[in-house]
Formats: structure tokens, sequence, C-alpha cells
């Protein structure tokens, strides 16, 4: 259906996944009646307003995706969480579909657009579209640093928007670095205090809100000492990583998110603390809830088994309401 395409239409056909835009026919006049005709035909099918696919039949999801940043103009690329999908930071697809535009385009999006089956498109605008723009990934999307920031700076909390910092950075898809430099190019920016404070957290090993309330309602205000975050250990041939390893004493406190276990992850933990156990490390194990609602009881339980360990530091009270007995 696309042999009488020109050579350079047919290339763009096989590059978008069997997606042309209207405006991209701009001196192939001849190719575009030959378009018409065959979507008056039925073999082509529009799926955004002037955008065409050049296949019969439901579009894959990259189909989808091209259609609706072509559907935006030159320019154009996919951004917020649907960047995210495509670079792996998140592992669900996007209901709707965002694309990010110059800063002077205005894109209006009608009721034709709104086609059975296929997602709405949402459209952001930037001034600094050209430096965000990943230089080679298709389709067109912003750099997965930027996406990251785009998504914290747009999440209704600042645990989501850690959430976003921490994934792209634990998944090794990007550096704190990189981040950091991307927020400081920004003029302007909600949360930018917060985000560089995380980003020095997540650096640090703190790679989880759980991780990161551990350290700001038990480690910091109680003086506990400094442990190693995410501290890799040898098990037979394999590898695992500790939450929290205080090292000197051989306490690793780790922290589970998790409202529930399967029987297996219960078993996996329990084999993984009976094995580093017989090297002398006592492993401690709290919850969302114990570090969220009882944040001083724990730090006294940690502190009591780490001087038992031979810590001779001083754990203090919090404030004047904490219900831990400073040591």
């Amino acid at each position: 259906m696309v042999a009488r395409l020109c050579g350079h239409c047919r290339a763009l056909v096989a590059q978008q996944r069997g997606v042309l835009a209207r405006w991209q026919f701009a001196g192939c006049q001849a190719d575009l009646a030959g378009v018409d005709a065959l979507l008056r035909q039925g073999r082509w099918q529009v799926l955004y307003r002037g955008v065409y696919a050049a296949f019969t039949g439901p579009p894959a999801r990259e189909a989808i995706l091209w259609a609706a940043v072509r559907r935006c103009g030159t320019d154009a690329v996919l951004s917020h969480a649907t960047a995210a999908e495509l670079d792996g930071i998140a592992d669900q697809r996007t209901s709707v579909i965002h694309v990010t535009v110059p800063e002077r385009r205005r894109v209006v999006m009608s009721a034709r657009d709104l086609r059975d089956g296929l997602p709405r498109i949402i459209v952001h605008r930037s001034s600094r579209l050209d430096s965000a723009r990943h230089p080679a990934r298709l389709p067109p999307r912003t750099r997965i640093e930027e996406t990251v920031v785009d998504l914290a700076e747009s999440a209704r909390s600042f645990d989501a928007a850690f959430f976003w910092l921490s994934a792209a950075c634990s998944g090794r898809l990007v550096t704190p670095n990189q981040i950091r430099e991307t927020v400081r190019r920004r003029r302007k920016l909600r949360w930018r205090t917060e985000i560089l404070e995380a980003l020095a957290e997540i650096g640090d090993g703190v790679l989880s809100n759980l991780e990161r309330l551990y350290l700001r309602n038990v480690q910091r205000p109680h003086g506990l000492p400094q442990p190693k975050r995410q501290a890799l250990m040898r098990r037979d041939s394999a590898s695992a990583y500790l939450d929290n390893f205080y090292a000197e004493f051989g306490v690793a406190v780790e922290l589970d998110g998790r409202a529930a276990h399967s029987i297996e992850t219960r078993w996996q933990d329990i084999h993984r603390d009976n094995y580093f156990a017989g090297s002398g490390i006592i492993t401690l194990r709290y919850s969302w809830a114990d570090v969220t609602e009882r944040p001083c009881q724990v730090a006294a339980q940690i502190a009591a088994v780490l001087r038992s360990r031979g810590w001779t530091g001083t754990m203090r009270r919090c404030g004047a309401s904490c219900q831990a007995t400073p040591s």
C-alpha cells in the first residue's frame, strides 16, 4: 500500500511504524492525492486528525505514540509519563499521551482527535525544548533527566516526586548529578530545594520513600550513627543488598514498604536473615507503619541493639514529645 509513495515518504512510513502525518507530505502533492484515495478505499485509516496509518486493523502502541507526536507538528516530542514509559522509568502504559511542543506553538485538539480506542493527547509547552529533546531516540522524546524533573514538578505530592527521582536513579537510567544540572538550568521549578536535598540523599543510597523516612524520622533526629546504604554483600554465589548496614557493629536494618508479603517472599527474607546471622549479622526489620507511626520506638530499639554490639554513642530525643528514652 506504500509502493506508490516517493522514497522519502516510504522511509518515513517505515521509520514511524506505519504512520504518516499530512504535514509530512510537503512537496509530495501527488503522493498526498494517492493517500486520499487509499483512505477513501479503506486501505489506510485516520488515527488522529491529519495523521494516517498505512494499514488496517488496530494500531500497535508504538504506532499510536508516533501518531500522537506527529499530530502535534514538527519539533514536538513525547514527554512526562509517556516518555517515562518509553525509557523504562515507569512500568505501566499511560492512559493519556503527553506531548511537549515549543512555547510559541499552539496545538488545538478537537473532537476529531477523540477517536474510539485512541488515548487523549495532553499538550505541554516549553521554552527550552531544543535542549530538553533527546538527540537520537525515537519516537522523539525528552531526555531522561528532563523527563524525571518534569514528572517531579507535576507530581501531586513530594513523596510522589521522590518516587520519580529514585526510580530513575535506582534503575541506573540517569545519575543524581545529571538531574541536578537539569534542575539548576530551570529558572522556575516547584520543590527546587526539596529536589536538590533528595538528590543528595539518593546519591547516598536512599532509594525509596520508606528509606527516606527512616533517615528523616528515625536516624537523624535520634542521633543514630550513619549506616552504609544499599550495602553489597555476598551470599554464597549470589549478591544481596542490605538497606542499612552498620558494618562496625554487625547490624542490618531492613525496611519493607509492601503492605503484604507472599509466602515465597517471606521465606526468602527469612532465609537471607538466617544466612547473614551465621556471619554474625543481626537483622532488624521494620514496616512503613513502624517508621511513620512509631519512629521513636524504632530508634530506641536500634540504639539498644547497637549498644549491645559496642556502640558508645548517645541517642537523643527528637523533640519534646519524643517517646524514646535518651541514652
